[in-house]
């Protein structure tokens, strides 16, 4: 390999993030030729994920590093989401059995396939919905990785919408029960805003049972909530205030 070759192979591998991905759509961008990145590959430098996908030549795969780099040099935005962004957030009721699930969520309706590799040291695991029209995001400091996320807000909102099939109503009200801090005019700005009325309903029906001062800070008449009834469980209980049937046990708890 040439001093420049190997100059500009040095420099690539500065530029990485650790376990992150480069894609080749990038990296011609960059300056490096097909042809370059097929030596470095026979050189054993880089390893090919997929399909204008590589790697680091044997560094295990971190799935906030792939995000943050996908993001940064092909422009998405695939967000970290639900009870992932939550644990992010520091709200945290799940214990993890074995690989942790990494939710995922984006604007496109097509995820890439390299998503879906058990090379990461997480399990990603996706999702598509049009249900939030203006879903708020942060990005945030992973220990050295940008990630960009669902607030707080928006995460446990998210948690509803995949309810009961991804997380059970009683699993989610411990969270509820943890989220003291949410913002109410961020709150508010997310039930103004979302098409489902199964989520606005149970979001104040969880904050209002649980408590928190800032459900007192809603302007619930923004809020449009429908008029039919909504079962979420069959032989639960029906809580004529929210017209809503809720499994028993959550009735139940206090």
């Amino acid at each position: 390999m040439s001093g420049l070759t190997q100059n500009k192979l040095n420099s690539l591998l500065q530029k990485g993030l650790p376990g992150g991905l480069y894609f080749s759509e990038w990296l011609n961008r960059q300056g490096y030729s097909k042809q370059l990145l097929n030596k470095y590959r026979e050189s054993g430098w880089l390893s090919s994920l997929g399909r204008g996908v590589m790697f680091r030549a044997n560094e295990k795969l971190s799935a906030y590093s792939a995000l943050s780099n996908y993001n940064y040099q092909i422009g998405k935005n695939i967000r970290v989401a639900a009870h992932s962004a939550l644990e992010l957030n520091g709200f945290n009721h799940y214990v993890p059995m074995g690989k942790p699930i990494l939710m995922v969520t984006s604007p496109d309706k097509q995820f890439p396939k390299w998503l879906y590799t058990d090379k990461f040291d997480q399990t990603i695991k996706t999702f598509t919905t049009d249900t939030f029209s203006d879903p708020l995001t942060i990005t945030s400091k992973v220990g050295n990785i940008d990630v960009l996320m669902s607030v707080p807000e928006q995460a446990f909102a998210e948690c509803l919408l995949l309810a009961p099939n991804q997380y059970s109503y009683m699993d989610l009200y411990h969270i509820m029960e943890q989220l003291t801090s949410l913002r109410p005019e961020m709150v508010q700005k997310i039930l103004e805003s979302t098409k489902s009325i199964k989520v606005k309903r149970m979001f104040l029906y969880m904050a209002e049972k649980a408590e928190h001062y800032w459900f007192s800070s809603l302007d619930i008449s923004k809020i449009e909530l429908g008029t039919s009834k909504i079962q979420l469980t069959r032989g639960g209980v029906y809580i004529s205030k929210c017209k809503i049937t809720i499994p028993k046990e959550l009735n139940d708890y206090e």
